[in-house]
């Protein structure tokens, strides 16, 4: 399965306390983290919802 790679490009300040909570869910704490997620329906939602403050890539094993 693959699995995407996720970087915190952009400050949620100014943005809704949903959109803040996601990114803490998604696992970020600081500006220009990364995590790596399994690429699920639920993952793939969650980026959704922030696409305007993360970059993502996919990453084959």
């Amino acid at each position: 399965m693959s699995r995407l790679r996720i970087r915190w490009r952009k400050s949620a300040i100014g943005y809704s306390r949903d959109q803040k909570e996601t990114i803490r869910k998604l696992g970020l704490r600081h500006l220009h983290d990364v995590v790596e997620h399994e690429d699920t329906p639920s993952i793939r939602g969650m980026v959704a919802k922030v696409a305007h403050l993360v970059e993502v890539e996919e990453v084959t094993a």
